[in-house]
C-alpha cells in the first residue's frame, strides 16, 4: 500500500512539475508576443540608405566590419538579405569576388578578407556593393594560446554552461587587449585596405580573386566621385572604424601639407563632399576610449566643419553621421554622449551623433523576482532585427521612414 501511495504520489508531483513548466513557458512566450521592446531615439533625422540612394542616383558602397570573436567570410550574410528585403533590392550577384587582403606596411601578416557581393532593386536602377570585411586572421594566432583552457584536457573538469560561457568568454575578451596592444596598427591597416579598394573600383573593375595591394588611379577619384558610402560596424568594429578614419584623416593632411598627386588630390576634394553614415551596432567607442590618446586634430569642429572656418578647406569629409545602436542590457554597448565628437574624435571628420537605445533582447518579467534580458542576445542581436535594419534603410524623420519604426520607436529629435 505504502509504495502504492508514493508511486502516486510521484505521478501527482510530476504531473504538478509539468503543469508549472507549461504555464511558465506559456507566460515567458506570452511576454515575447507582446514584444514591448523599447525604442528611442535621441538626435537629428537621417535618411538612411535611402538618402545615400538619391545622392548617388545609382551606387552605394557599403562597407562591414566586424566585433569581437572569430569570424569567417560570409558571417554578414543575414543582415544582406533582411538590408536588400528592407530595401527591394530584389537581385543579387550570382558569385562574391574575394580580396586576400594585403599592405606594404605589413607585407607578412595576413590582414583578413575582403568579400564583395553586388545587390540591385529588379529594373537595376539601384545598386549596393556590400564590402564585409573580415579581419579575424590577425588576432586568431595569439587567441591560440587560451584553446587548452577549453579543450578536453581541462573543461571535463568545468560544468557545462560553465564551459559554454567560457568558450564565449576565450573567443571575444582576447580581441580588445590585443587591438588596444600591439595589433592596432595592422587591424588599421586592414580597415584602410579595404576601405581603398571600395573606394576605388567597380564591380566590373573588381577581380574576382586576388591578393593584390589596392592602387588607386584616376579612373578612381571618378568613382569617388559619383559613388556614396556608408559603414556598417559591431562592438570592437566601432572603434575599429573610427580610428581607421582618424589615421586616414592622419595621413591626408600629411599630404595636403607637401604636395600631393594629382590622384591624392581628388580624392581629397572628393571626399570633402560626401556625408557618410556610420552605423554602429553595440557600440563600444566610450569604452575602448578609455586609456587611449585623444586624435591630434580636436576641440576645432567650427574652424573645420562650418564654411568660412579657417580650415575648412582641410576637413575629411562633409561629415559623418554616428548613428550608435546600443540596448540598455547588452553589457558591452554604450551610448555616446554628445560632447564625445567634441573632445574624443577628428575634428576634420566633422562627427554628429545620434543615440538610438533599443531592446534588441525581450525583457522578461520573472515572476516578480525582477526582470531579465539575456545579455548574450542583447549583444549579438542587432542585425537580425528588424527596427535595427529599418532604421538604417530608411532612417528617421524622412518621407521613407518605415511604418515598423513610426510605430515602434519613439524619437526625440535635436535641434541647433
Amino acid at each position: 500500500m505504502k509504495k502504492i501511495s508514493l508511486l502516486i504520489g510521484t505521478l501527482m508531483l510530476s504531473g504538478c512539475a509539468s503543469f508549472g513548466e507549461g504555464v511558465a513557458k506559456a507566460f515567458l512566450e506570452k511576454q515575447e508576443e507582446e514584444d514591448l521592446r523599447e525604442c528611442k531615439i535621441f538626435g537629428k533625422k537621417f535618411g538612411g540608405m535611402e538618402a545615400s540612394f538619391e545622392r548617388s542616383q545609382h551606387v552605394v558602397k557599403v562597407l562591414m566590419v566586424h566585433g569581437v570573436g572569430s569570424h569567417i567570410p560570409g558571417y554578414s550574410l543575414q543582415f544582406q538579405e533582411k538590408l536588400a528585403e528592407e530595401l527591394d533590392l530584389t537581385k543579387v550577384s550570382g558569385r562574391y569576388k574575394e580580396i586576400m587582403l594585403t599592405h606594404k606596411e605589413f607585407p607578412e601578416q595576413n590582414l583578413g578578407t575582403l568579400r564583395v557581393k553586388r545587390l540591385l532593386s529588379a529594373d537595376e536602377s539601384r545598386e549596393i556593393l556590400f564590402y564585409e570585411l573580415t579581419w579575424s586572421p590577425i588576432t586568431d594566432p595569439d587567441k591560440e594560446k587560451l584553446k587548452y583552457d577549453t579543450s578536453g584536457a581541462y573543461s571535463f573538469r568545468r560544468a557545462e554552461v560553465n564551459q559554454m560561457l567560457k568558450v564565449f568568454s576565450n573567443d571575444t575578451s582576447p580581441d580588445p587587449m590585443i587591438y588596444l596592444g600591439g595589433a592596432r596598427e595592422e587591424i588599421l591597416a586592414s580597415f584602410r585596405t579595404g576601405f581603398c579598394w571600395m573606394a576605388g573600383r567597380d564591380w566590373s573593375e573588381l577581380p574576382d580573386y586576388t591578393n593584390e595591394q589596392c592602387t588607386l588611379d584616376a579612373m578612381s577619384v571618378q568613382h569617388s566621385i559619383n559613388d556614396e558610402y556608408a559603414i556598417v560596424s559591431h562592438s570592437l568594429g566601432s572603434r575599429i572604424v573610427m580610428d581607421g578614419m582618424q589615421s586616414i584623416a592622419q595621413r591626408v593632411g600629411k599630404a595636403t601639407d607637401g604636395k600631393p598627386t594629382a590622384i591624392e588630390q581628388g580624392f581629397i576634394t572628393s571626399f570633402q563632399q560626401k556625408h557618410i553614415p556610420f552605423y554602429l551596432m553595440s557600440n563600444q567607442l566610450p569604452l575602448l576610449e578609455m586609456g587611449q590618446r585623444p586624435p591630434e586634430v580636436v576641440n576645432q569642429q567650427d574652424d573645420y566643419c562650418v564654411l568660412g572656418g579657417s580650415k575648412y578647406n582641410e576637413r575629411l569629409v562633409a561629415s559623418i553621421a554616428i548613428i550608435a545602436f546600443s540596448d540598455p542590457n547588452d553589457l558591452l554597448s554604450y551610448a555616446i554622449p554628445q560632447e564625445f565628437a567634441q573632445h574624443d574624435l577628428d575634428s576634420r571628420l566633422c562627427a554628429k551623433i545620434t543615440n538610438i537605445n533599443i531592446n534588441v533582447a525581450h525583457v522578461i518579467d520573472m515572476f516578480g523576482m525582477g526582470k531579465f534580458a539575456n545579455p548574450l542576445t542583447a549583444h549579438t542581436g542587432y542585425d537580425s532585427d528588424d527596427r535595427v535594419v529599418a532604421l538604417i534603410a530608411e532612417g528617421i524623420g524622412s518621407k521613407n521612414t518605415a511604418e515598423i519604426v513610426k510605430e515602434r520607436c519613439d524619437w526625440v529629435e535635436y535641434v541647433d
